[in-house]
């Protein structure tokens, strides 16, 4: 049987509100109950923590049900949600499950059904937060584990990262894109004692400067067109917990006052809102960008700056620890090739020299993708070469373009028939890492007509 838990109770008639309430009370839960969609929202907002299951009818006075199933994802992501729907409802009630909504419940309700769907419902939450807390605590037994490399710079990362976590300090983690700084915020946030609370992340470059405030410090209901219910902001999701600002140099100065205040008094206000805020938060902020300069120019506050660099973790980029090469790339190729059910099994000694002599300007994140696409490229058990992206110029790269890019090749109109039979051959020849007899039979050609007319091709 589920535990014990707190449900909300949302329909607009008294009578069904009052006969599911003593149902589900039977069954030892503490019920809440709303008439109309407002009022369940003013319930969520006061009692988010505790609410674990939603009840919601499909129609109401206020609110249709699909709109309060949205926001009710917003506010109680943890929550389940069961609608009730009546005969001519049930098309939109398969809908709301498409949603996120657990189940549905027909009326009339029938006791025995109400009670065996709700338990059901938060069997599966349960279910899912013992999950939750088992990764949590693999990653907290892992710490700086998920830093891969044994190579003097990340020796000294880790050493840094395990002096500081449990410290509550703000942490300053620079690197350049792809060196792992969400990472060392990981183990930062695993190994100290705020662990068992929230580590919630936010990118200040990937959400516009418009909409950033309102996801740091929330809203209230009304302060702006769309915001149809008060919603908290990442900060007061990770009271308690660890706030992770990625790319906090591209916040706006106005916006780093703000944030300064908090850091401050560790209190704020709602954009829209008069009432106080406090909240308890370790801040880890992470950059590739050069603050410094960045204060000298007047982009960025430098007393923001002294508060958000208590500590200051720098991140090496993967061309400064080549020997950590390959034990990253045979990291990825388990992880890659046994997700794809690949049988790559290794990477020659020639190839993996190719990785150490490459400059990465992607470092781990373009190691990463550079293993994934040589894996799918590759015709044996081992990947015997890699054939690099070319830097990005106008635009980046994505993963499928590179794969485009590698089985295309270019032969101009007016190219001989013997010249553009030798570019095509000497292409398969590289895809096939030089294999001549994988080569011909790639070409469709005899072995013997590949060693004959094009022995030497590739070396």
């Amino acid at each position: 049987m589920a535990s014990r838990c707190q449900i909300l109770l949302v329909d607009d008639d008294e009578r069904l509100r009052n006969a599911a309430g003593k149902v589900l009370a039977a069954e030892g839960h503490t019920v809440v109950r709303a008439a109309s969609g407002r009022e369940a929202l003013e319930v969520m907002e006061q009692k988010a923590e505790a609410i674990a299951l939603v009840l919601c009818d499909l129609r109401l006075p206020d609110l249709d049900g699909i709109t309060l199933l949205k926001q009710t994802r917003e506010l109680l992501p943890e929550a389940e949600v069961v609608m009730i729907t009546a005969h001519g409802t049930i098309e939109t009630a398969v809908e709301a499950m498409r949603l996120g909504a657990y189940d549905f419940i027909e009326k009339p309700l029938d006791s025995v059904t109400l009670a065996k769907t709700v338990t059901k419902a938060l069997e599966k939450q349960r279910l899912r937060s013992e999950n939750r807390k088992l990764r949590d605590q693999l990653l907290r037994r892992r710490g700086v584990e998920a830093l891969i490399g044994d190579s003097p710079p990340m020796q000294g990362v880790k050493r840094l990262i395990k002096q500081i976590a449990p410290a509550d300090v703000n942490v300053l983690i620079q690197g350049e894109s792809g060196s792992g700084k969400e990472l060392a915020a990981d183990a930062l946030h695993n190994l100290s004692a705020r662990h068992e609370r929230p580590l919630v992340k936010i990118s200040c470059a990937a959400i516009p400067e418009t909409l950033l405030e309102s996801e740091l410090f929330g809203h209230e209901r009304g302060a702006f067109t769309g915001a149809n219910a008060a919603r908290a902001g990442k900060f007061e999701m990770a009271d308690g917990g660890t706030l992770m600002l990625d790319e906090i140099a591209e916040m706006t100065p106005q916006l780093q006052a703000k944030l300064l205040r908090v850091l401050q008094d560790g209190c704020f206000h709602r954009v829209g809102g008069t009432k106080e805020i406090r909240v308890n938060v370790r801040l880890l902020c992470a950059t590739h960008a050069d603050i410094p300069r960045g204060i000298a120019e007047g982009r960025f506050r430098h007393d923001l700056y002294y508060r958000i660099n208590t500590v200051q973790i720098v991140m090496p980029a993967l061309r400064e620890r080549p020997e950590d090469i390959p034990l990253l790339a045979s990291y990825f190729l388990q992880t890659f090739a046994g997700g794809m059910g690949r049988e790559i099994r290794s990477i020659t000694p020639e190839a993996i020299g190719q990785l150490q002599a490459h400059p990465w300007p992607g470092n781990v994140r373009e190691l990463d993708h550079a293993i994934q696409r040589a894996a799918l490229l590759a015709t044996g058990e081992a990947i015997t070469s890699f054939t690099f992206a070319p830097a990005a110029s106008g635009g980046k790269k994505t993963l499928a373009t590179s794969l485009e890019d590698e089985l295309n090749i270019a032969i101009p109109i007016g190219t001989t028939a013997d010249e553009a039979t030798r570019r095509l051959v000497k292409a398969t020849l590289k895809h096939c890492g030089g294999n001549k007899l994988e080569a011909a039979r790639m070409l469709g050609i005899p072995p013997r007509t590949m060693y004959r007319h094009f022995s030497g091709l590739g070396e």
